[in-house]
Formats: C-alpha cells, sequence, structure tokens
C-alpha cells in the first residue's frame, strides 16, 4: 500500500532513490520539494525497438523476445513499441508471428518455460483492460494461442498492428507481454516516431549500417541505447532516463555524482526582490545615456513589448534608474516556443559554440565601461570588477564548449559504452538579484556552452544589466530563440517556467520558499531541477565543471565492438 515507502521518503534521509511508476515519482517529487534531499528517479518507459530494412531480421526477432517479452514485459526500459521499416513489415510480422507461437506459457521455475506469471491479479486486470481500449481503438491483437495454466496471473503474450500514434497501446505503458508495430519509411519518421512518447528510458537500433545506427542513437531521446542488442546491463555503465522517465543515473561514474555530498558552499543572503512599481513616473530616468527609453523584453532575437503592456521601475536611492518590461505567463510562453525553434543550437559542434561565445566575450568587452556605468547606475558596489570577472567568465565558458566530454564505459565484452553528455533543450533559469550581470552569465553561459536554449529571468532588481546585452548577443552571432530574456517578479515567471510542459530543466536562485515552489512545479514533467545558494559570484564557486554537468544528461551507447 506504499506506506512503508511514504516513510522512508518522509524520514531524515539524505538522498532518495526511487525505481517504479512515473505517478508515484511524481508524487515523491512533490513530497520532498524544498527538502535538499537528494532525488534520482527511475520510471515508467514505451521504449522504441527500431528495425531498418538491411537489419538481420532473425536476430531482431529474438530481440523482440528479449525486449518485451521477457520477465511477461514487466520491465521499465521494454521494448513495447516495435517500429519496423516498411519494405520488411510483411515479412518481419510473419517471422514475428511464427516465433510468438512457440513460445512457452506456464510455471517460471521449470527451465523449459519463457514467460511466467504477471505479479499479481491487480497488474493483470490491468493489462487486460488496457488491451481491450486498444482494440476498441482499431488495433488488431496477435496473441499466442498456447495453453495457459487454470491457476496463477497469467496473460498470453502477444502484439499489435494496424496501431494508431494516437491509440492508447502507444501511449500508455502497459507494463506487461503486449508490444505494438508500427511501420515508417524514411529515417526521419522513425525518430519521429520513437520520440512521440513522454517517455525517454532506452531505445534499440536495429541495422547493419553502423553510421544509421549511431545517427539515429543520437536523435533518440532516451538515456540507454542498444545497438543490435536489448537489455544489456553492467554497473559500470549509467542506466536512467529522460523526460518522464525520471531523471539521475544509476550505476557508471555519472551514477555516483548524485551519492556525493556537494562542495560546502558558504551561502549569502541576497537582497530582497523589490516589489515593481509600475505606476507612471514623472521623474526622467538617471540613464546612461539622455534618452528616455523601456527596456523591453528579448524573444526569439528580437525585442518584444510585453503582453501585459506594462513597465515596472528600476530605482536606486530614491532615483529612477530605468524602466524594464514587465513578463507575465504569455510571454514565458512565446520565449518557450522561440527557444524550440532555435533547436540548431544543440547540434551544432562543440568548437563552433565555443566561437559564437568567443565572439560574445569580445563584444563584451569592448562595452566593458558602458555595462560598468550601468552597474554603477543601479548602486552596484565594484561595478569595474563584476564586469571584469563577467568577462573572464565569458571567455571560461567558451573554452570550455568543445572540451567537456564524454567517456568510454569499461562493460561487457564485445560492447563499446559510450557515455555521452547531451543538452536538455530548452531550460529556464531564474537568476539571483545580486551581481545582476554577472550571476545572469553564470548561470546562462554554462547552459548554452553545452548547446541548451534559454529563457532566463534576470535580477528582479536591476534587469538593466540584463536587457543591455540585446546587441551584444545580436552582434555576436548568437542564433535566434538560443537567448530570451523575460524581466519581471522572478517567483512568478520561475513558477510559469517550472510548470511549463516544453521546459526540460530549471536553474533556480533564490528564496528558500521559490525553491520549494519550483521542485513542486516541476513535477507535471518532472523535469530536472537546480536550486542554487546565493553565494559570491565573484569567486571561484560562481563558475566550474557543476555548472557544466548540471546543463547536461548522460546518454549509454552500447555498440558491438570485436564480434
Amino acid at each position: 500500500d506504499g506506506e512503508t515507502g511514504a516513510a522512508l521518503v518522509a524520514s531524515e534521509v539524505d538522498k532518495i532513490a526511487f525505481t517504479g511508476s512515473t505517478e508515484v515519482g511524481r508524487h515523491i517529487r512533490k513530497v520532498t520539494a524544498g527538502s535538499g534531499k537528494k532525488l534520482t528517479l527511475e520510471l515508467g518507459g514505451k521504449s522504441p525497438f527500431i528495425v531498418f530494412a538491411d537489419a538481420d531480421i532473425d536476430g531482431a526477432i529474438e530481440g523482440v523476445v528479449d525486449a518485451i517479452w521477457f520477465n511477461q514485459g514487466q520491465v521499465c526500459c521494454a521494448g513495447s513499441r516495435i517500429l519496423v521499416q516498411e519494405s520488411i513489415e510483411a515479412v518481419f510480422t510473419d517471422r514475428l508471428k511464427a516465433r510468438l507461437a512457440k513460445l512457452r506459457v506456464g510455471d517460471p521455475l521449470d527451465k523449459s518455460t519463457d514467460m511466467g506469471a504477471v505479479v499479481d491479479p491487480v497488474q493483470l486486470r490491468r493489462i487486460r483492460e488496457l488491451v481491450a481500449k486498444g482494440e476498441a481503438e482499431g488495433a488488431v491483437l496477435h496473441q499466442s494461442a498456447c495453453d495457459l495454466p487454470a491457476k496463477g496471473n497469467y496473460f498470453a503474450p502477444g502484439f499489435f498492428t494496424n496501431v494508431a500514434p494516437a491509440n492508447i497501446v502507444s501511449e500508455v505503458e502497459i507494463f506487461g507481454p503486449v508490444a505494438t508495430l508500427t511501420s515508417f519509411r524514411t529515417p526521419d519518421e522513425a525518430v519521429e516516431l520513437a520520440n512521440n512518447t513522454r517517455y525517454g528510458l532506452a531505445a534499440s537500433v536495429w541495422s547493419e549500417n553502423i553510421n544509421l545506427a549511431l545517427d539515429i542513437a543520437s536523435q533518440v531521446k532516451a538515456g540507454v541505447v542498444w545497438v543490435n542488442a536489448t537489455n544489456i546491463f553492467d554497473a559500470a555503465a549509467g542506466f536512467g532516463g529522460y523526460r518522464e522517465s525520471g531523471f539521475g543515473r544509476e550505476g557508471g561514474r555519472e551514477g555516483m555524482l548524485s551519492y556525493l555530498a556537494d562542495a560546502p558552499l558558504k551561502a549569502r543572503t541576497e537582497a530582497q526582490p523589490i516589489t515593481p512599481d509600475t505606476a507612471p513616473t514623472p521623474q526622467a530616468p538617471a540613464a546612461v545615456s539622455a534618452i528616455d527609453r523601456t527596456a523591453k523584453l528579448y524573444i526569439g532575437g528580437a525585442q518584444k513589448r510585453p503582453d501585459s503592456g506594462y513597465s515596472y521601475a528600476v530605482s536606486h536611492k530614491g532615483r529612477t534608474v530605468g524602466l524594464a518590461a514587465l513578463g507575465s505567463r504569455k510571454d514565458i510562453r512565446n520565449a518557450v516556443e522561440a527557444a524550440h525553434a532555435a533547436k540548431g543550437w544543440g547540434k551544432a559542434a562543440g568548437h563552433n559554440r565555443a566561437q559564437i561565445l568567443y565572439y560574445l566575450a569580445e563584444n563584451l568587452a569592448q562595452r566593458a565601461s558602458e555595462f560598468a556605468d550601468r552597474l554603477k547606475s543601479g548602486g552596484i558596489a565594484k561595478a569595474e570588477d563584476e564586469v571584469e570577472v563577467s568577462l573572464r567568465r565569458a571567455f571560461y565558458y567558451a573554452a570550455q564548449a568543445d572540451k567537456f566530454d564524454g567517456a568510454v564505459h569499461s562493460t561487457k565484452s564485445a560492447h563499446v559504452t559510450l557515455a555521452m553528455p547531451e543538452p536538455f533543450g530548452v531550460m529556464g533559469i531564474a537568476c539571483p538579484t545580486d551581481a545582476p550581470l554577472l550571476g545572469f552569465l553564470s548561470l546562462v553561459l554554462p547552459a548554452i556552452a553545452m548547446g541548451n536554449r534559454v529563457v532566463a529571468v534576470p535580477s528582479q532588481n536591476m534587469p538593466l544589466a540584463a536587457t543591455d546585452l540585446y546587441q551584444v548577443l545580436e552582434t555576436s552571432d548568437v542564433p535566434s530563440g538560443v537567448v530570451n530574456i523575460v524581466s519581471g517578479v522572478r517567483d512568478e515567471l520561475a513558477k510559469t517556467l517550472a510548470g511549463h510542459d516544453d521546459v526540460a530543466a530549471v536553474w533556480y536562485c533564490g528564496s528558500a520558499d521559490g525553491e520549494r515552489m519550483v521542485e513542486a512545479e516541476s513535477a507535471g514533467n518532472l523535469k530536472v531541477t537546480w536550486s542554487l545558494a546565493n553565494r559570491d559570484w565573484h569567486g571561484p564557486q560562481g563558475q566550474g565543471r557543476d555548472f557544466l554537468m548540471r546543463a547536461t544528461q548522460v546518454k549509454n551507447i552500447w555498440v558491438p565492438y570485436g564480434e
């Protein structure tokens, strides 16, 4: 009934690792929000099993047996969505039916048995209900004609054909010995079908063309990809998922990280966020220039007026420094959409991203005095120092963009296991009120250096230091949509980002209440969150490898080697 697990989650522990259903994982994320407990979740899956025309068909058929009928399909990484290239669909289906007919179902203690019973009557009833709904929605079930034991929770293995992508058996994890079989024509269509799921635990790719197999492996959104194999495990390699299959890894060096304590950090109390004043002010802004202008939002490479139409005064010692746009939920949605449109950034080579970041640092250096004056106008102490450290930070992450790479794990013989760090995609970043320029760049730069696109909320008290970066970004060849800046009330905007299903990760630097809110809201699509304590952004704790690691997720790709 879950009482024991609930008691463990509520107890005084420092780390929780959970393996189970997505629903329970979502509940644990909400319960632990703001507690400071480290959390890794290995949850459900709807893993694609992709077979190309040049694959060893007989080998792939045996792979299906291991992928979906092993352990009665009660495996989180079961290959439950079989995707077969159209030219071999007929022959593959016929051979799969023939192999299915030879499966023996019965006593699991009998060595000649291929498949035993489902875990309990509740799960058996759920499997039957989902299968019935799938048939009612037009799918055709092909099931083994084997004799089932009269006693026990047995379900005959099978698979569906004529399955629409929106059919319930295509979308929902059945957690039983039933797969779906769908055809595709091109590799691009295979990737689109494979990624058409809210899960992302594992995938299997079958092809004699290693270039094709690795190309598909790089595009599939899954934490583990097997090439011409399935369900291979080793403690030396990480295992875990993307999306609603959870976050964190078990096994491998990457799996050890969440079991290690973070380096001691001397947290600093940040300045209290101001309450935005949207009332008209007769006072001319004491800006760097004499021109009265309102800093707009920066979305999709263009300056945009906020959807609300409101701006708020940024003041220092009672004097208005400037006006900043007051962003809202609609502006966040627009920014997320723009970030998704810039997906080419994550595919660019690290060297290309490094060149652009070097260019950005050089252009920022040319305007160093302008940014120092802007910071001084907002009452920032040691403004020149903050700009100087910001420049060094920009050059540092430019240098790291093509040097933070993966590893080859030593696992089972006849395999090379590649651990590849990949960007999350679209990230939300809520910046501290302190160090308005340096804090912003210290969080945004590592994220984009790793190939992410960001929607950033700058310092609520002094957003003008970040909005002045618009022209620097535009003249540095940073593609439109890679960096989007939405100023306004930090916690309101952070809540929208944390609850947005098209945002894959959120970094938040702010209050304890804000941290709790972000982590609780993130449970919707189980996005990765990182709650940072405010710190001395000028020092070594304001940059480093930890920022780069937290801007990526590790995909383990198992490649045949030496067979």
